[in-house]
């Protein structure tokens, strides 16, 4: 079933608006993870995108599963839920650039986008023409977006780049997982790819600004996007803590470097994030616990003070969280103003009241499963809500469409490309 509208988003069983982006092409040579996720925040945006795949093969993470979307019948599709995450909103072409006839096609299309993205190794797509310089002879005015592991520069430029390493070098692996001394202390990447999301991400406002730069000007760009250039971009206030303090922040497991109390905490049934962020939120706690001498201790009158003496902190307040539950917990300190959470798994995630409100899951249609499901997009609009056109295309889904539609073959040619192999 589809989700309810909600503010500032529609599916596809409404009357759909055209979106910001209305009128602006994109032609998506990107696959895995980083460049996908890009183009299709383009396409929820409003642009029409089309994703250039490789004849019988496809994005490589079509075959990153289990899990498989089920059709109807309860059989396995083509799609694996990796490839579904990024792949809404899209057109699919094959096209083969390893003949001319292929890379001939890729430019016809370019010269008919305003937006390029792609994430090959840095001077792979020189090769065939399929750069921003070949590419631009084509569409002077084109907007040419290259996601890479270490960006277009630099001593590890020719080198391919996975988001694990770019967890690794920039620093994310440092500050997450438990603490030395701890049990099971030790560096972990973190549970989803942040340095390829975040990467996507940047790339899409660098493609915004873009687009505003070439109604201004007239002119085109190209944009270079790195996979550690974004890690070391998202590190924030960790860096920052390194920079003025001199001292590189090390793992503090589920305490936060800055902040106290500011943690999970045992309770009789499981376990509660509590998390306070200023001495009206930590005397609202410590009131509800019965400790209302503490905001009036030394030791804990102020957040540098708290932080100081955290690990003591933590046990007089562990003390009296034991006797409560959850429940309790979660009902009576968000309505004291102070910040509290359980702990959960992505069943239980999107099962929150909240997050169904805001729709957090939604049902696309899709052409051989009947729908397939989705993570909405968390931009709500006032006037140009996001739009949701359809689920990840099977591959090819779209070939004779965009042949016949954007570039004007008949349908002799479009016959002998196929015949050819080409598409």
């Amino acid at each position: 079933m589809w989700s309810d509208l909600y503010r500032g988003q529609m599916t596809p069983s409404e009357t759909a608006h055209p979106g910001a982006l209305s009128g602006v092409r994109v032609l998506d040579l990107s696959r895995v993870l980083a460049g996908p996720a890009c183009a299709q925040l383009l396409a929820d945006l409003g642009a029409d995108v089309i994703k250039v795949e490789r004849p019988g093969v496809g994005d490589d993470t079509r075959q990153w599963g289990p899990p498989w979307l089920q059709d109807e019948a309860g059989n396995a599709t083509a799609e694996s839920s990796y490839y579904l995450c990024a792949n809404r909103g899209k057109k699919s072409i094959t096209i083969d650039v390893g003949t001319d006839a292929g890379v001939d096609l890729v430019k016809q299309l370019a010269a008919k986008s305003d937006v390029v993205v792609e994430n090959f190794k840095v001077g792979s797509l020189a090769k065939k023409g399929l750069d921003y310089d070949g590419l631009r002879a084509v569409k002077p005015d084109l907007i040419y977006a290259s996601i890479t592991g270490f960006g277009q520069d630099g001593p590890m430029a020719d080198q391919p780049g996975y988001d694990y390493l770019a967890q690794a070098m920039g620093g994310m692996m440092s500050v997450t997982g438990r603490a030395d001394g701890e049990p099971g202390a030790g560096p972990l990447r973190a549970g989803v790819a942040t340095a390829d999301q975040m990467s996507g991400m940047y790339a899409t406002v660098g493609i915004l600004a873009a687009l505003r730069h070439r109604d201004q000007t007239g002119e085109g760009q190209h944009i270079d996007v790195a996979l550690l250039d974004s890690q070391l971009a998202f590190m924030a206030n960790q860096a920052l803590n390194y920079f003025v303090g001199g001292t590189p922040p090390t793992r503090s497991g589920e305490w936060h470097p800055n902040l106290a109390p500011y943690q999970p905490f045992d309770v009789a049934d499981g376990r509660v994030i509590v998390a306070v962020g200023n001495n009206r939120q930590f005397a609202a706690f410590c009131g509800w616990l019965g400790l209302d001498s503490l905001p009036l201790d030394p030791r804990f009158a102020e957040n540098p003070d708290r932080n100081k003496h955290r690990v003591e902190l933590a046990g007089l307040l562990q003390t009296e969280l034991r006797s409560r539950t959850k429940a309790e917990a979660l009902e009576a300190l968000p309505a004291l103003g102070v910040p509290a959470a359980k702990i959960n798994d992505m069943a239980e995630a999107f099962d929150e009241p909240q997050a169904k409100h805001r729709g957090g899951r939604i049902d696309l249609p899709h052409g051989t499963a009947g729908t397939a499901p989705a993570i909405s997009n968390p931009i709500h609009f006032s006037a140009s809500p996001i739009t949701y056109r359809n689920a990840p295309p099977t591959l090819g889904e779209h070939t004779a469409e965009i042949l016949s539609d954007v570039l004007g073959l008949d349908d002799e040619a479009i016959h002998a490309l196929q015949d050819g192999q080409v598409v």
